[in-house]
């Protein structure tokens, strides 16, 4: 059906875009640049307090040992590369 098509299309683009621009992100955080491009896509700004902010971060990447999925598992581990290169700075915020 063409009109499937055309929505998954739509959805892959959008996908796609969210995740350039987490990437963007995470690229100025790991620069310490004060300029972080959060309110770019609607994935960045719900991450915005779990990237920039005063917490700890869990990324997890799941990958396809099939030879056929074998570019898009690459560039999920790149990906997970990138994010595990991040120095987020979370402290205490309270003491027991």
């Amino acid at each position: 059906n063409d009109s499937n098509d055309g929505s998954l299309l739509k959805e892959t683009k959008s996908i796609n875009s969210s995740l350039s621009t987490l990437s963007n992100v995470i690229e100025r955080l790991q620069q310490g640049s004060p300029n972080v491009p959060f309110r770019e896509s609607k994935l960045t700004m719900l991450l915005q307090n779990s990237l920039g902010g005063n917490s700890k971060t869990l990324a997890i990447v799941c990958c396809n040992p099939s030879a056929s999925h074998f570019h898009e598992s690459l560039c999920s581990l790149r990906f997970a590369d990138k994010v595990n290169r991040v120095e987020l700075k979370a402290t205490s915020n309270f003491r027991c």
